[in-house]
């Protein structure tokens, strides 16, 4: 019983230590006064204002575009590089690919960045291309960061899958392509979903990146909160991350309330056709007859 008492007790820490920053910034988001330390009343004039700042706005929307460009380019890589390592078993260089796709992990992001920094200079006097740095560096540079996580992610999922079925299809005549997108891809479906939503959060979020690949015109939301906070944290910033945290708890909320009733269709289904196989098997009649008389 002490065990379950501690246990609860440090759940509750736990979930306190991580929700309270984000309550508190909520709740100062409101604050009337521009000190953001000093609490002046309540006021939803910072949401207002909000309006009227072009430039954080901007950069909240561009943030945004890149992150869903870089959603759904990484999991396309990710998931062909998912493919490729756990159906392609024997292949010349294998390993060596496995370590490419696998190094964005642990490579600290500073040589990412300076390296894809470097890469872009070389190409620009070689080929003329990229012209200036911009979204398209930075997008290049979150799918090159992010594919490796995807590619985790829907590995994992694709070793657990049960080849039978698939194997099934291809004996019936179906072709191979038609096979990965009417049976693979459904069944990875989850694993792909959260390799999207964690694309788009690690895009929205990184600083060090887009740092090194941005240029004049590209800054993103981290950049604009970073270069604000070294002067002062302004109430506008509160107002902005307070927004992106509603935004992203009801988009959590949505994921979870559509997933849970898919699983509940789900066992409908199942149940529903044990029971109509039951009904079946006792309206079979028996094929143990009597033998006719001579």
């Amino acid at each position: 019983m002490s065990r379950f008492r501690f246990s609860n007790i440090m759940l509750v820490l736990g979930l306190v230590f991580i929700y309270a920053p984000m309550v508190i910034l909520v709740i100062y988001s409101f604050n009337a006064s521009k000190l953001v330390t000093v609490w002046g009343g309540w006021s939803i004039k910072w949401y207002v204002g909000l309006l009227d700042n072009t430039q954080l706005m901007g950069s909240v929307m561009r943030s945004l575009e890149i992150a869903c460009y870089t959603a759904v380019a990484a999991v396309a890589l990710g998931t062909m590089a998912a493919f490729v390592l756990t159906r392609i078993t024997r292949f010349s260089g294998r390993t060596f690919f496995g370590g490419l796709v696998t190094a964005p992990l642990v490579m600290p992001e500073v040589i990412t960045g300076l390296s894809l920094l470097l890469l872009f200079v070389a190409m620009a006097q070689m080929i003329g291309w990229p012209q200036e740095r911009g979204i398209v560096t930075i997008w290049i540079a979150h799918t090159t960061f992010c594919s490796a996580y995807v590619a985790v992610v829907v590995s994992a999922r694709l070793r657990e899958l049960d080849m039978s079925i698939e194997e099934a299809a291809m004996d019936l005549g179906a072709r191979p392509w038609k096979v990965f997108f009417l049976i693979t891809i459904p069944m990875i479906a989850p694993s792909l979903a959260a390799g999207a939503m964690m694309s788009f959060a690690l895009s929205l979020d990184d600083l060090v990146l887009a740092s090194f690949v941005s240029g004049p015109g590209s800054t993103t939301l981290p950049m604009e909160v970073f270069s604000a906070v070294r002067l002062g944290v302004k109430p506008e910033i509160n107002a902005v991350a307070s927004l992106i945290l509603l935004a992203v708890s009801l988009a959590t909320f949505l994921v979870w309330f559509f997933s849970r009733r898919a699983e509940e269709r789900r066992r409908k289904a199942i149940q529903l056709a044990i029971e109509e196989s039951a009904a079946d098997s006792w309206k079979q009649p028996d094929s143990r007859r009597a033998p006719a008389p001579l």
